[in-house]
């Protein structure tokens, strides 16, 4: 064995698909001393046995252009390296049983005209063609992406682990990591790795030290996390295929994929090769996988595995003649959200995460890998990758019992219909609302967000509360209208207790805020500001409110979701050399959301305080007293109405809740949950950051420009780049945006928008929706998303183009709008 060095710029842990393609993609940025090391020999953990299906279309655009970018990059890999990869693209169909799957793989189709995926919609008869071997009598209908392929796992990554070599990387195998080395980062007592502590095969120990070291550990990716104190949440679980004897497969039969029957079949050699996702797993607890487990698999389980063989022998009955050469049960990762993990760890400077691929791997690593490297590069993500963001979990996400109970679920999850609204069924119940009894009492159907329990809608009595899935209108629907229609006609109340609320203290912390801060927080004490959180390129980080309580206190209000990402942005921007301290206060508050026009009669009949617009206007805080206690008021509101937040002490917010209630009936309170929410939002087109708002758009494209303050002193962390993109609109021939985020409301009352449809401008695709819900008070679906128009995006083109928004592959009549469709003066929550 080569010796190994002693220091390094880059120390990339695991020598799978993923460690391979960062290790080629980071020297194909330039970066030469970049050292891979893998405990026992390249692809031995669960790359080898992949089944190797490099399909495009992911659940979201970006997931999508990653897959894609997968397979431009495997079919060059060859003819670069000479490393044979067996990638070929003969397509892949997926088919449908039943309408509702077949509407799933139509929305998913017409997704991908977003971003120039070639994709056909097709008849069962259509379907036969393609596959002869397909039994179709109880199809209505598939969908066939000819750039779909596949290849050989070990020989892809091999290829990668060469074109890295070929420019300098240092590959070692036999060379097990046995620690992760930390530093301070400064005085603020944070920690960024250092290196590595090793053993070699002959059992001899040593170290690298290292600027930056790289998680790719596959299913060790947990228990390497730990070493730095890192959370990786993951979990393995058993994954069965089996690959038949020669039966004559000819080598350019397509992908098949048939997820209502949990399965999926590729040609292999003649062979086919049949997996699958069914509905309930087995996890395997890492404790029971040999430490040296290598090119390894789990004992037979047939009961486990029959019913999906059964389900492959009604899709393809010519496997009923078929012989079994192989017999296949080994190891995957799974995530609680069957989303990988990508990213800079929150709790370690420079130590970063990819693991976690869910059995997508292979059709995942190329783009991983790529991004991933611009990530480490460059300092921040080269586009939106919230979905598989580390920074999107929370600590309790690595608790041993909770990954197990929903890896039995995730599993599954792959081909289950990936309904509107899902609720996952298992490791529920971890965190809940103080007031979480009293909701259920109530009627409360509860969604799961980061562990909460959260009020989705609330059932009429004799109702039950569960949920009845469909892309139609859900059996929630009338009551969700009714809590939106309180909201805008007399009061509603919701429990926010989710939201995440940080408080920054010390004689520094205005200096500090308004740094990180887009808007102005240099304001008077009881004074509320809503501004964006930007990185160096003038892109959201977030966006959420800073209220000033005192001269040195600041109280900072963020979602839930957002929690662990939004407290490890704070951190990283409060500099060394300042006094500043940040307290997560988020368990400690209950928050009452009292919203609608008879908000303030209701809250003066509990309260001695003004709650006058002249002594209570919007945008401010107080501190009152309501019912026995006291508790913080911000007038602020989330559904576009007069309205206030109030901030409870968890010990008083039960008796405080019993009191709005009781007294609320005499002014038709309702209990309101997440969808009328949202609804209530979309209509006076409030952006959600991580769907309308993201770390790839400014808020000049947001329309959100009025969230700026340009002069203040100091300036604001992406100013410059702000500055840059204002200029350049003089270049333009209208002065204006070429990309803008506009408001649609279909024609048509029926269709109902979620995310990712098409939106058409006089017969070309110029964008995609980012959000969508059903607007009770305007009485049709409304969606928002991102339009690109190199002339710029105005009114004018607004006003004389015809715009429509695909919807299953259907176009539908949509009005344009840059303002919101609801009281777009903001009138009602002045009131």
């Amino acid at each position: 064995m080569k010796s190994l060095p002693k220091q390094a710029q880059v120390v990339i842990i695991g020598g799978g698909v993923i460690g391979c393609s960062l290790a080629y993609h980071l020297i194909k940025l330039g970066w030469k001393d970049v050292v891979l090391l893998e405990r026992k020999e390249l692809t031995c953990g669960t790359t080898w046995h992949a089944a190797g299906l490099v399909g495009q279309l992911r659940a979201t655009k970006n997931m999508t252009k990653l897959a894609q970018y997968t397979s431009e990059l495997y079919a060059t890999l060859e003819d670069e390296t000479g490393q044979a990869t067996g990638f070929k693209q003969n397509g892949s169909i997926s088919v449908a049983p039943d309408e509702e799957r077949f509407e799933e793989l139509k929305r998913g189709a017409s997704m991908a005209k977003c971003f120039g995926l070639e994709v056909d919609v097709i008849s069962p008869r259509e379907a036969r063609e393609l596959y002869p071997l397909l039994n179709i009598e109880d199809l209505v209908g598939a969908v066939f992406l000819p750039k779909d392929g596949q290849t050989n796992p070990i020989d892809v990554t091999q290829a990668m682990a060469k074109g890295a070599k070929m420019r300098g990387a240092k590959i070692f195998e036999n060379v097990k990591v046995t620690g992760i080395k930390t530093t301070k980062a400064g005085t603020s007592g944070a920690k960024k790795v250092s290196g590595v502590s090793l053993e070699m095969e002959n059992g001899e120990t040593g170290e690298i030290s290292a600027e930056i070291v790289v998680n790719c550990a596959g299913l060790w990716g947990h228990q390497v996390g730990k070493m730095a104190g890192v959370n990786v949440p993951l979990h393995a679980a058993e994954h069965f295929y089996i690959v038949t004897e020669d039966i004559g497969l000819p080598s350019n039969l397509p992908v098949l994929r048939d997820p209502s029957s949990w399965i999926y079949a590729k040609e292999d050699a003649g062979k086919m090769l049949v997996g699958c996702f069914e509905p309930k797993s087995k996890p395997r607890p890492l404790d029971t996988i040999q430490d040296d487990f290598s090119f390894g698999q789990f004992a037979e389980d047939w009961e486990h595995f029959e019913p999906a063989m059964l389900n492959a022998m009604h899709r393809i009955p010519k496997l009923e003649d078929a012989g079994i050469h192989t017999f296949f049960n080994g190891p995957e990762s799974f995530t609680p959200d069957d989303r990988y993990i990508l990213g800079e760890a929150p709790e370690l400077k420079n130590f970063y995460v990819a693991a976690g691929f869910n059995s997508i791997g292979i059709q995942s690593g190329g783009g991983a890998g790529k991004v991933l490297s611009e990530w480490i590069v460059n300092g921040h993500p080269p586009l939106d990758l919230w979905d598989v963001d580390i920074r999107r979990f929370h600590s309790f996400q690595g608790n041993s019992k909770y990954l197990k109970e929903r890896t039995e679920e995730t599993l599954g999850l792959l081909y289950a219909m990936h309904w509107p609204f899902r609720q996952p069924e298992t490791s529920r119940g971890v965190r809940k609302s103080v007031l979480h009894d009293r909701l259920e009492k109530a009627g409360a159907c509860f969604g799961e967000m980061c562990g909460w329990e959260r009020a989705n809608w609330f059932a009429p009595e004799g109702k039950a509360t569960r949920y009845e899935y469909s892309y139609a209108r859900q059996n929630w629907f009338e009551a969700s209208a009714a809590e939106h229609k309180a909201a805008r006609e007399k009061v509603a109340l919701f429990d926010m207790s989710s939201f995440a609320k940080f408080l920054v203290q010390g004689r520094d912390a205005e200096k500090v805020l308004n740094r990180i801060c887009a808007n102005d927080i240099s304001v008077p004490s009881g004074k509320a500001v809503y501004t964006a959180w930007l990185n160096e390129c003038g892109c959201f980080e977030s966006d959420l409110t800073v209220t000033r309580l005192r001269e040195d206190v600041f109280l900072v209000i963020t979602a839930g979701a957002s929690q662990t990402r939004d407290l490890a942005w704070l951190h990283k921007n409060i500099p060394d050399d300042v006094h500043v301290t940040v307290t997560d206060v988020t368990s400690g508050y209950a928050v009452l959301s009292v919203m609608g026009p008879e908000s303030r009669n209701l809250l003066a009949k509990l309260t001695p305080a003004d709650l006058s617009n002249e002594a209570f206007p919007f945008g401010s805080a107080q501190e009152i007293e309501i019912g026995y206690g006291t508790a913080l008021a911000l007038r602020m509101t989330y559904v576009g109405e007069l309205g206030w937040e109030i901030y409870v002490p968890t010990e008083f917010a039960q008796d405080i809740y019993d009191k709005i209630l009781a007294t609320g009936s005499d002014y038709g309170l309702q209990l309101a949950g997440m969808h009328a929410l949202n609804s209530l939002r979309l209509e006076k087109a409030f952006r959600h950051w991580g769907h309308d708002i993201a770390d790839e758009d400014t808020p000049l494209e947001a329309g959100l420009g009025f969230a700026l303050k340009f002069d203040k002193p100091g300036g604001f962390i992406g100013r410059d780049a702000l500055m840059r993109q204002k200029d350049e609109l003089f270049k333009t021939k209208s002065g204006i945006l070429k990309k803008r985020l506009v408001q649609f409301a279909l024609e048509n009352p029926e269709p109902l928008l979620y995310h990712n449809e098409p939106i058409w401008c006089d017969d070309n695709i110029v964008g995609d929706l980012t959000s969508g819900m059903y607007g009770h008070t305007i009485g049709s679906c409304l969606g928002m998303g991102y339009v690109m128009h190199e002339d710029g995006v105005t009114k004018e083109l607004l006003e004389k183009s015809n715009f429509e928004i695909e919807v299953a592959g259907d176009r539908y009549k949509a009005r344009p709008s840059l303002r919101a469709f609801y009281d777009p003066k903001s009138e009602r929550v002045r009131m």
